[in-house]
């Protein structure tokens, strides 16, 4: 759906991004991941046509990107820009009238956004009257209300209470369903793993990571597991395979312990040793959060 092709850019000697290549599949949600003032922001732009990049390309459906498909492209920006001083209705029809929706339809689209998010009695109240929340929710509105084919997330979630946090994450579930591509630029890793399938990690202008999310985490296993047993384990009763055993708080009247084994081990061979001195009640593998990694891969 949506091609970077070998991007670079660069602003007065400062590289931004260097080779920048990425595949947005149709249909998914993306994750645009990336510590501040690795290049996100820049590629964001270049993709939105606001700015060109110095070489390369970016295709939308396997054509070169124009200025008039920003007109099929919803974007939320980290930094929020509404007119405080216009009222909320006024500012939402004007900025869906940018997009290019008629007047009428797009009054009935507000309508529908509005006593979604349950927010339709701040129709006439003047935008510096809302809470950092309640701005959040006009501008996710304006948004999503031309149903754009794309859709640029830059922390969606910043400024909400859990409530609506969770609100707004099922609505991006729901537009995805519908058919809607999005790329979700976020530090909140509990929300890549939680709606992502694919992600780019960039970090001082190059792509360091690039894949699909599980599958990223299981390459970076650690070879760890929780146990689970009725029974009491010595830490020292597999040391003849050098399986390291640290109990944990047990939960339930059952054991839990973190089972370390050596790569060389196959998993297998691991459960068949325990299954030999207890009795398993669960065994799961530890896998690194994308938080852990996120971190890790950064600080290389």
């Amino acid at each position: 759906m949506l091609q970077i092709n070998h991007v670079s850019k660069q602003y007065a000697g400062h590289k931004a991004l260097d080779d920048v290549s990425l595949h947005v599949p149709a249909h998914s949600i993306y994750g645009l991941l990336g510590p501040n003032g690795a290049g996100k922001t820049t590629l964001i732009r270049i993709i939105n046509t606001i700015t060109g990049p110095d070489s390369g390309e970016v295709l939308l459906n396997g054509k070169r990107i124009t200025p008039e498909d920003a007109l099929h492209i919803g974007y939320l920006p980290e930094e929020r820009g509404l007119y405080k001083k216009m009222k909320v209705g006024e500012q939402a029809l004007f900025l869906a009238r940018l997009k290019g929706m008629g007047k009428d339809d797009a009054l009935k689209a507000l309508k529908f956004w509005f006593e979604k998010f349950e927010i339709q009695s701040w129709w006439n109240k003047k935008v510096e009257e809302l809470s950092k929340g309640m701005a959040q929710k006009v501008q996710f509105i304006t948004t999503v209300l031309h149903e754009p084919e794309l859709l640029i997330l830059d922390e969606p979630f910043s400024g909400f209470d859990p409530v609506n946090a969770e609100l707004v994450k099922k609505e991006i579930l729901a537009l995805r369903e519908k058919g809607t591509t999005i790329i979700l630029s976020t530090h909140n890793m509990a929300s890549v793993e939680e709606l992502c399938e694919n992600i780019s990690l960039i970090n001082q202008s190059h792509i360091v990571l690039q894949g699909n999310v599980e599958k990223i985490r299981t390459a970076h296993s650690t070879n760890t597991f929780l146990l689970r047993t009725h029974d009491t384990l010595a830490e020292s009763c597999l040391a003849d395979c050098n399986v390291a055993i640290t109990p944990q708080a047990g939960r339930n009247k059952l054991q839990e312990y973190i089972i370390g084994k050596p790569a060389s081990m196959t998993n297998n061979e691991l459960l068949s040793r325990l299954l030999g001195i207890c009795t398993i009640t669960s065994f799961e593998e530890i896998l690194p959060t994308m938080n852990e990694i996120f971190i890790k891969t950064v600080s290389k």
